[in-house]
């Protein structure tokens, strides 16, 4: 439980501080360089996944393993293997990154000119390039580190890799443009290299704790059982853990990176849109609305981290009642809890906003309908998720696979059907994305009733209840906008409304749970009991 919290507490500081950091950097390189960022970023995160993905919990199960079984040769051998073919992965992934940059720029943006240049492209490109070579070296030593059960050192370098990257963000791209007037693409660059000098910090702290630790890392002596253990089976092993990963990470960043290859070509060669505005709509969805979506994507990873385990103990037992019970109440519980969270979130897209950003032309008006990704992608992670449990591998790719070409298939159509139907074209790139998220969740769903006869009657009746009581949160929410209007303009003025409709959104939405027992339903009559009996006590 101590080590749970601390990994926690590292996570949630720094989806905190990246979430944060958002306001100052928006308000430097505004919406062509967040759209600038963007491409880099969903280009990047590729690769990221292609030389990281699955490596920390890979190495940490294998070290966690070797060492129970005082199998110390083989443990250590580990370590040193992943450090030394993570580097070559590394290597690999940047030169390609680097050496290709003007190829992946011309995919981006063609011969489209007006906002940012094939040139800026092919350069933050390359910057985030540099990233790579150290990222999966630090993943090494962060499983490592937590395959010994020392989770500290790795939260805090989490912690410390963000508070570097966050400062580089908001100092180097502020110096490069407010005092020495230098082009956008350097403080775009100097963003993206805050991930790069965030990275080497982390992985410099983390080898100095491996250093100054090294005679409990390495205590024991050769067992004779290890001598059997070669490099090629440690090669297997970490690959067998951590392949279903890489490949689903992957999956997951070139979902990200659809709309980066086709939105800007179709929004100006196909609608004549102009180019500036095709990069604030693109800006939205690579970067700043996405930001805002981590308000709702982090509640749901929590839900993750908690039902891995739990599904795996429930396995090992081989209590399938269990299983089904546990998937079931973690769906009923994220469908409770995210769908009020979207909803209002859209409902007040444009005061949220201003608190963040400002005022913005076309902002709000795509977070009002790109807010609802962040629903689809954690109802995705719960499936995937559970598919990985369960070591349900092969449909687990065959439907990322599927969700991934609908999603590439429609994204183009559904912009121009949007514009057909009078409605803004950029929705279309939000809609393809949900409907490529929402038929691979559901195709999980499906294969999950038949293999393990899954029942849904729960969830539905949590979804039906829940969705009327967001009608309800609405039409309060509405009646208090004659009182209280919604303001488009005025960061103070804002936040007050923003804070003054959750609290009442909050309470409606709590209350009406309370009364139609969709509360009981969803998190168990044990919980809610507790739950009612401390507040009596308190009274």
């Amino acid at each position: 439980m101590q080590g749970a919290f601390i990994a926690t507490m590292g996570i949630v500081i720094s989806k905190i501080l990246g979430i944060i950091y958002v306001i100052p950097f928006y308000s430097i390189v505004g919406e062509q360089g967040g759209a600038l960022y963007g491409y880099a970023y969903n280009i990047y995160s590729i690769f990221l996944s292609l030389s990281t993905a699955g490596i920390p919990l890979a190495i940490s199960k294998i070290i966690s393993e070797y060492n129970t079984l005082h199998y110390f040769d083989a443990k250590e051998r580990t370590f040193k293997i992943a450090k030394r073919y993570l580097s070559l992965v590394g290597i690999i992934c940047f030169l390609v990154l680097f050496i290709f940059a003007p190829q992946i720029a011309y995919l981006i943006i063609g011969d489209i000119s007006g906002g940012n240049s094939y040139q800026d492209i092919i350069f933050v490109i390359r910057i985030i390039s540099f990233s790579i070579l150290i990222v999966p070296i630090l993943s090494v030593y962060r499983g490592y580190l937590q395959g010994h059960r020392y989770m500290e050192p790795t939260s805090i370098s989490q912690v410390l890799e963000q508070i570097i990257r966050v400062s580089i963000i908001i100092v180097g791209s502020f110096v490069s443009v407010k005092i020495f007037n230098l082009p956008l693409k350097y403080a775009v660059g100097f963003a993206l290299f805050g991930a790069t000098f965030g990275s080497l910090c982390s992985y410099l702290y983390l080898r100095v704790k491996v250093k100054n630790n090294k005679k409990d890392l390495k205590v024991g002596c050769l067992d004779e059982e290890e001598i059997n253990l070669t490099n090629k089976d440690i090669i297997i092993k970490i690959l067998f853990y951590a392949f279903p990963f890489v490949f689903g990470d992957v999956l997951k960043s070139l979902y990200n990176s659809v709309d980066t290859f086709l939105l800007i070509r179709t929004l100006v060669n196909g609608l004549n849109f102009d180019v500036n505005v095709a990069e604030s709509v693109m800006s939205v969805i690579s970067t700043w609305g996405n930001k805002l979506n981590m308000i709702v994507i982090a509640i749901g990873t929590g839900f993750m981290v908690s039902l891995i385990p739990n599904l795996t103990v429930s396995m090992v037992k081989n209590d399938w009642e269990d299983v089904k019970e546990k998937i079931t109440t973690t769906l009923s519980i994220l469908l409770f809890v995210t769908i009020p969270m979207v909803v209002g979130l859209s409902y007040l897209a444009y005061p949220v906003w201003n608190v963040f950003y400002g005022l913005s032309e076309y902002g709000p008006k795509m977070f009002m309908v790109s807010v609802f990704i962040s629903l689809s992608t954690v109802l995705l992670s719960l499936t995937t998720t559970t598919l990985l449990t369960l070591k349900k591998f092969k449909f687990l790719f065959i439907d990322l696979v599927i969700g991934l070409i609908v999603n590439a298939i429609c994204d183009v159509p559904l912009v121009y059907l949007c514009d057909y139907l009078g409605l803004f074209p950029g929705y279309g790139a939000v809609f393809s994305t949900i409907l490529g998220n929402m038929v691979s969740v559901i195709m999980v769903l499906v294969y999950l009733k038949k293999t393990i006869k899954l029942e849904f009657r729960k969830p539905l009746s949590v979804l039906c209840r829940t969705v009327l009581g967001v009608i309800v949160m609405v039409t309060v929410l509405s009646l208090v906008k004659l009182i209280v209007p919604i303001p488009k303009i005025g960061r103070v003025s804002s936040f007050f409304v923003v804070i003054l409709y959750t609290i009442i959104g909050g309470i409606v939405y709590l209350i009406y749970s309370f009364k139609l027992g969709l509360v009981r339903d969803s998190f168990g009559s044990d919980v809610v009991k507790k739950f009612t009996d401390k507040l009596r006590r308190r009274k």
